[in-house]
């Protein structure tokens, strides 16, 4: 009996936080905690890491081809996209386009919101349209979560 390939999947950063080494991302996929818990029972990698290459996300026409190739199916948005300020304008282009294109599912978020980027946005009204709330809802934790993550 053939058991179930693992799912892999591959995460764009912002571009902002290039030199970001990934250790909240990583530590929230090893705990499936924030758009991780979604993989809380199943066999998953990440088999790619890389950033958008700077706005208006040039790499993003490119990035998702090499993780396909890579056997990746799903891409994540890094949390960044959502709480830097403002949050990222372009990201129900790549959302559109990567589903279109590459035929891949797109997730926001990696790791819980952390507590001080949800006062501030919150404090500054952030996250009111209907794409903002469904791109930060995977990512939303409770208080004690997101002040891990500060």
């Amino acid at each position: 009996m053939k058991t179930a390939s693992k799912q892999k999947i591959g995460i764009i950063i912002c571009d902002r936080y290039k030199s970001c080494a990934g250790g909240k991302c990583f530590r929230a996929f090893a705990a499936r905690e924030g758009a991780f818990s979604r993989y809380l029972d199943q066999d998953v990698e990440i088999a790619a890491y890389t950033s958008c290459g700077g706005c208006p996300g040039r790499n993003i026409e490119y990035a998702p081809a090499e993780m396909q190739k890579n056997g990746v199916s799903v891409v994540h948005f890094a949390t960044g996209f959502l709480v830097g300020y403002p949050p990222c304008p372009y990201m129900e282009h790549f959302e559109q386009l990567i589903k279109e294109k590459y035929h891949m599912e797109v997730v926001f978020g990696t790791h819980p919101i952390p507590q001080k980027y949800y006062l501030t946005h919150q404090a500054l009204g952030s996250w009111k349209t209907p794409f903002e709330k469904r791109a930060i809802a995977e990512s939303l934790e409770s208080d004690k979560v997101r002040l891990a993550y500060d």
